[in-house]
């Protein structure tokens, strides 16, 4: 029995031998497979890598966003400003201020506009009424953009000012621009040119200036060349709070360099509603040399309504 256990084993290993001799000797007879001639044209570039690509889609999207950019800066602002004071009894009083402003910007053309008025009138009981406030002032004017800082610009304003001995002051005020800071929350820019000025003056005023018995040897009407600048300011302090500067200087250079003039406007405007603001504004008017009877320093501060249009 044992031996037959011994047997066995022996028996299944020659049996494998034979079958692997039998395999690789089939292996080494079988015929290689034929080659294949591969010839002389170019292997075929793949149909598709797997996604699609326009020529020139880069230099699309670029010119989209300077689009986008543009039209980013476009704007078409309006608003109209109003306030008033009245008072009956012992003295009587009325006082009116209104206003309004105009803002189209397209590209790098902008045109903008603006116009203010104030008057007002007072006297005691018994007394009679009369004037102590009467002004009228406007503005236009249009800017090209050269770039996101710099602008030339050509702007015209007149003005009519009773109390100032002003018929009427045209000024006409060719200059250029510079925007030093521009984003969402603060503007500030500089402006430097030339102003022609000219003023007719009020002939009540002339007459008060004159010589008992004799005529104003002050001229009805002038012109002046002065050299303009200009720094503005604005600030959105908070979401519905804003502030607004500004400071002007024109210095003569037509007949005397001690001839200049100086001009401040300051506004806080504080939203009540989307449409809605109470505007306060100050305004200083000053002239070293005014006619005779004129003073040289005029201010004027105003509480107002405003009502954005669009």
């Amino acid at each position: 029995m044992t031996s037959r256990f011994f047997r066995l084993p022996l028996a299944l290993t020659a049996a494998a031998s034979t079958l692997a001799f039998a395999a690789t000797a089939s292996a080494a007879d079988a015929p290689a497979a034929p080659a294949v001639p591969k010839g002389t044209a170019p292997a075929a570039a793949p149909a598709t890598k797997g996604a699609t690509e326009v020529a020139g889609t880069g230099t699309f999207a670029a010119q989209v966003k300077e689009d986008e950019r543009k039209a980013a800066k476009d704007a078409t602002e309006a608003s109209l400003s109003a306030g008033g004071l009245f008072t009956s009894g012992n003295a009587r009083t009325i006082a009116l201020t209104a206003g309004g402003k105009l803002r189209l910007r397209r590209d790098v053309h902008q045109f903008s506009a603006s116009f203010f008025g104030n008057y007002a009138r007072a006297g005691k009981k018994g007394e009679p009424v009369v004037d102590t406030v009467a002004n009228l002032q406007g503005l236009a004017r249009y800017d090209y953009f050269f770039s996101n800082n710099f602008a030339a610009f050509l702007q015209g304003t007149g003005r009519h000012d009773k109390f100032q001995g002003l018929d009427f002051r045209l000024t006409i005020d060719p200059g250029v621009a510079a925007y030093l800071i521009e984003t969402k929350q603060q503007k500030a820019w500089i402006e430097a040119g030339m102003q022609i000025q000219h003023d007719v003056r009020n002939q009540e005023t002339l007459d008060k200036s004159a010589p008992v018995g004799g005529s104003s040897s002050i001229d009805k009407s002038v012109t002046y060349a002065n050299a303009r600048f200009y720094v503005g300011y604005d600030n959105q302090l908070y979401e519905m709070v804003s502030l607004t500067t500004g400071v002007e200087y024109l210095q003569n250079v037509h007949e005397s360099v001690s001839i200049y003039r100086l001009n401040l406007d300051a506004g806080i405007k504080a939203k009540v509603s989307d449409k809605l603001a109470i505007a306060t504004t100050y305004q200083m008017r000053f002239e070293n040399q005014p006619l005779p009877t004129v003073e040289k320093a005029d201010s004027i501060a105003s509480v107002n309504l405003v009502y954005t249009l669009f």
